[in-house]
């Protein structure tokens, strides 16, 4: 084939001593970057989340996953609203002060709704949600919201793929 390119494919069965395999698998496919928020029992808290889709339309419903080890699950699990913020761009930065630590909202710039929910400015979008239903997932819990408000950007979106953000070029 003209222009193929010669590449190896690699097998294996996922179960103990594969994590690593699967983790890496996984991370080929590239996503969005979100960070989740909620008013905890100690003030304001975020989780970075790469989990994020949608499920309806109608109602608006959308999911997420949080790791059970996360010392940040039950706040999120025991919150009745939340908001997920798309990162953009230019966030990186932010989206990895929140896979760090959940509290650190120290020189972030955000705002409380009207429902205590911390709200992130300058992201590509923000999704203001209710709980709606909380699943069994592995060593996730898969948490599913429904939209109540929804504000947008144009900016450009910040990706993450293979362990590195990026960003999306358009193929004119």
């Amino acid at each position: 084939m003209d222009g193929a390119k010669d590449f190896q494919m690699t097998s294996f069965l996922p179960g103990p001593g594969s994590e690593r395999l699967l983790r890496d698998a996984l991370g080929l496919f590239g996503t969005g970057v979100t960070v989740v928020t909620a008013q905890g029992p100690d003030g304001p808290v975020a989780i970075t989340a790469n989990s994020f889709s949608s499920v309806s339309l109608s109602p608006a419903l959308v999911l997420w996953s949080v790791d059970l080890n996360s010392d940040r699950c039950p706040i999120f699990r025991e919150a009745k609203f939340t908001a997920i913020h798309v990162m953009s761009h230019d966030q990186a930065n932010l989206a990895l002060r929140f896979a760090k630590n959940g509290n650190d909202f120290d020189a972030v710039d955000w705002t409380r709704s009207d429902t205590g929910v911390p709200l992130l400015n300058g992201c590509l979008s923000r999704f203001e949600c209710e709980t709606f239903a909380d699943h069994p997932g592995g060593d996730h819990r898969i948490l599913v919201s429904q939209v109540l408000r929804v504000t947008r950007s144009d900016m450009d979106p910040l990706l993450f793929a293979k362990g590195r953000f990026g960003r999306f070029v358009k193929n004119d």
